[in-house]
């Protein structure tokens, strides 16, 4: 009696197939996580941002500045100005923005402080009013 050993070219077929598909959803599935990563870094960043302009430069000054950096707000991780993809705040890409108002004499009265997310809406946090 004659065996037959190995594949027939179909059965490789269908494991090459299956096996493709499963590459491209896991593929699919980590750009995703890696996407909502980067959004909680920026989250993280800017409530940082948030609360050393709330909590330490507005205490101490009583007014936000025109600009901010890790020149005038120092009590935050200085990597925490660099976005996700490498890009500092002030920067044309960068996904965080800062937007001062009512600003005179370099002494601003409020301000929004923006990121960029690719998951979800922008995260928008805006000065407290005092």
């Amino acid at each position: 009696m004659y065996h037959r050993r190995g594949f027939t070219i179909i059965e490789l077929i269908i494991v090459a197939t299956f096996a493709s598909l499963l590459f491209i959803l896991f593929f699919i599935q980590k750009s995703n996580v890696d996407a909502i990563n980067r959004d909680a870094d920026r989250k993280t960043a800017i409530n940082a941002m948030y609360y050393a302009l709330e909590e330490s430069f507005y205490k101490d000054h009583g007014y936000y500045p025109e600009q901010i950096s890790e020149d005038n707000i120092t009590v935050i991780d200085p990597a925490l100005w660099t976005d996700p993809l490498g890009f500092n705040l002030g920067d044309s890409l960068s996904s965080y923005h800062y937007d001062p108002a009512n600003c005179s004499d370099g002494k601003c009265k409020e301000y929004i402080l923006r990121a960029d997310l690719e998951k979800e809406s922008a995260f928008v946090k805006t000065n407290r009013t005092h």
